[in-house]
């Protein structure tokens, strides 16, 4: 399977993507992980302010198939939670790069962000892994 990562954001090896905007970086999973992780039943996200580890777990996501972490893409702070997808994942699914953002962080080390894969470089990533 391929994906259709856009450009204007970074990835994670574990499948995060991370958008900058004005200091504050945007969380979801990308479209590989919502179409590997199958029929999603329930996510468990963090709450505001919770301060979060690049490369470690802010939340789960859980399918028919498993239960996945989350991993955070950058350390910092979370701003906003996108809650509403407690209710609605097939948000996740419908649009994994917009509407199925999961968190906002507030980077504590902005070079983190540089430093996660362009989408050229994570599409070659998926490629290897096949």
């Amino acid at each position: 399977m391929s994906t259709n990562a856009p450009d204007d954001r970074r990835y994670a090896s574990s499948h995060e993507w991370a958008a900058e905007n004005d200091g504050i970086v945007t969380v979801g999973i990308t479209d590989f992980a919502v179409h590997e992780l199958g029929d999603l039943v329930f996510i468990d996200l963090p709450e505001i302010g919770a301060e979060v580890t690049a490369g470690e777990a802010f939340g789960e996501i859980e399918s028919v198939k498993a239960v996945s972490e989350l991993l955070a893409p950058v350390s910092g702070k979370i701003v906003e939670v996108h809650s509403e997808l407690e209710d609605a994942l097939e948000t996740l699914v419908d649009s994994p790069f917009d509407d199925g953002w999961l968190v906002k962080i507030e980077p504590s080390d902005p070079s983190q962000f540089e430093a996660l894969m362009t989408a050229d470089a994570y599409g070659d990533s998926l490629r290897d892994e096949d």
